[in-house]
């Protein structure tokens, strides 16, 4: 399909930009990336083309990480504002995740579809869960430092592998492990949004690689990362990530934590139901 042909199909660019907007407020408001809008929009948007389900996931999973850089570093300045951004955590915590996201992207050039929509519907599921169950609070120890080695190294690389693979920008992981330590929800969020460019930088980098050569991409891929959905979304994120920061701060932690809950458990069950349909 030429660029020309592109432009006829109209309804799917509406949903490419529409999906870009939710994302951008999405990650500013929960800390994420966005990754969880963007990589079952991308999929179904690659597949009304009529490119196959392996290249559709694996180039929507490598778009949607490089759009979380724009969307990350968006949001990381409006948090930064706010003074909730632990650089601690941040320094301690980004060499791993970067590690851990070349891995994953690297990989995924040989891990097959269905593997991958399974690790993303898993992880999400599971987040979703974790956000809708009542909060266990730690039974009268001191939390835990995330800054020791014995915690940020494996939950770091582990955050970075997993997020690059389910096109994530870490913050959901993050988010979850900081309010686990003790952290309030809005420290989580202002904080985890840094992990997005720690996970999207070199997520996205390796997904090009991994691409290359790989047929039956959308046209005009760079490898696993479509040129022309990336700068959609990257200018619709772009425009609402702000807003979505700064209404992270105006709302209720608790509030929040539901909120994304159940907006993660739907984005994994649309992406399951579209991939059996």
């Amino acid at each position: 399909m030429t660029p020309a042909e592109l432009v006829s199909h109209w309804p799917l660019l509406a949903g490419v930009l529409l999906a870009g907007l939710a994302a951008g407020f999405a990650g500013g408001l929960f800390g994420i990336g966005g990754g969880v809008v963007t990589v079952p929009a991308l999929y179904a948007a690659f597949r009304s083309i009529g490119v196959n389900d392996d290249a559709s996931l694996k180039t929507a999973i490598g778009t949607s990480l490089a759009v979380i850089v724009v969307s990350s570093i968006r949001s990381m300045i409006t948090h930064r504002r706010t003074g909730h951004v632990d650089g601690r955590i941040l320094r301690a915590w980004g060499p791993w995740i970067a590690a851990g996201s070349l891995a994953g992207g690297l990989l995924a050039r040989h891990v097959p579809a269905v593997a991958l929509t399974a690790v993303f519907a898993a992880g999400a599921l599971f987040i979703g869960w974790r956000r809708l169950s009542p909060r266990r609070r730690l039974s009268g120890k001191p939390p835990p430092d995330l800054t020791q080695k014995g915690v940020h190294i494996p939950i770091g690389i582990g955050t970075g592998f997993f997020s690059s693979l389910m096109g994530l920008g870490g913050g959901a992981i993050g988010v979850m492990v900081m309010m686990w330590s003790g952290r309030s929800m809005h420290q989580a969020i202002a904080t985890a949004s840094g992990f997005g460019i720690a996970v999207a930088v070199p997520g996205s980098l390796a997904f090009v690689a991994s691409g290359l050569g790989h047929h039956d991409l959308p046209p005009l891929s760079f490898g696993f990362v479509n040129m022309p959905a990336f700068a959609v979304m990257a200018a619709m994120t772009a425009l609402t990530a702000h807003a979505g920061a700064v209404l992270a701060h105006q709302m209720k932690g608790e509030m929040l934590s539901r909120i994304f809950g159940a907006y993660v458990l739907l984005s994994a069950l649309a992406l399951i139901t579209d991939t059996l349909t």
